[in-house]
């Protein structure tokens, strides 16, 4: 009943053990699984629709719907709630975390470690200075104590948001922004329709700084949830960079 555990599990369970994935699984807005997702029959986090399924086993984050957790824990469901990965170097506890409760132990411990090995390779490689700024809607930034942010650091660029103190995130004002001139400004995708929080990209300063640095739009899917998939996200950036820097 959670997007991130959803991956993870359809990664790691046998067939015929998987019964149910939340509906954000089969989002492609923030799901890397949608169509695998499609598979299974979708939830919305509620607990007498997952009660009615009979599982023997439900898996849920930390930020899942809590009184659904505490009435299938009443009504006798084994419930295992896996807190979210904060950074890359959580991601193969998470995955042997989830692996444990399907009795997937060894696929989870050779998932973990091709983690960790490709990791170590991404990491690799000189620093050549370059700088980003992650700049989403309402001009929130992630610093180098979250995710997004360590996906950024894995592959080779230096943070600016962690230049002006904002290492757990928040909000970047377009002054402060500019001032940082960055080598690169990293977007998420805009999502359909009018939305007055994305209205901060389309600002002049921002489309300024856009035409004089590296402008990358990425999926954002791959940079929400602890799962192998973030390291697609390193690689991509990673080959980004190296592009920004033979120019």
């Amino acid at each position: 009943m959670n997007v991130c555990t959803d991956q993870l599990a359809m990664m790691l369970a046998d067939p015929g053990q998987l019964l149910s994935v939340s509906a954000f699984a089969t989002d492609p807005r923030m799901s890397s699984m949608p169509e695998e997702a499609a598979a299974y029959r979708v939830n919305h986090g509620r607990a007498e629709e997952i009660y009615t399924m009979r599982p023997d086993l439900v898996i849920a984050g930390a930020f899942s719907n809590r009184q659904s957790v505490d009435m299938l824990r009443r009504l006798g469901v084994e419930v295992v709630v896996v807190e979210p990965a904060y950074g890359l170097d959580d991601v193969p506890d998470r995955i042997r975390e989830v692996g444990r409760a399907l009795g997937q132990g060894d696929r989870a411990g050779r998932m973990a470690r091709a983690f960790e090995e490709r990791l170590a390779r991404l990491r690799s490689g000189r620093d050549d200075g370059l700088r980003a700024a992650l700049y989403y809607a309402n001009g929130y930034t992630s610093g180098g104590k979250t995710l997004a942010g360590q996906i950024l650091q894995a592959a080779g660029f230096r943070n600016v948001a962690e230049e002006v103190g904002l290492s757990n995130g928040g909000t970047m004002p377009l002054e402060v922004l500019a001032m940082t001139a960055p080598d690169a400004i990293i977007t998420g995708r805009p999502h359909a329709g009018a939305a007055r929080a994305e209205a901060i990209l389309d600002h002049p300063v921002v489309r300024a700084l856009r035409a004089e640095s590296a402008d990358m739009v990425v999926p954002d899917t791959d940079w929400v949830c602890g799962t192998p998939h973030a390291l697609d996200a390193v690689a991509a950036l990673r080959e980004a960079r190296l592009a920004l820097a033979a120019r």
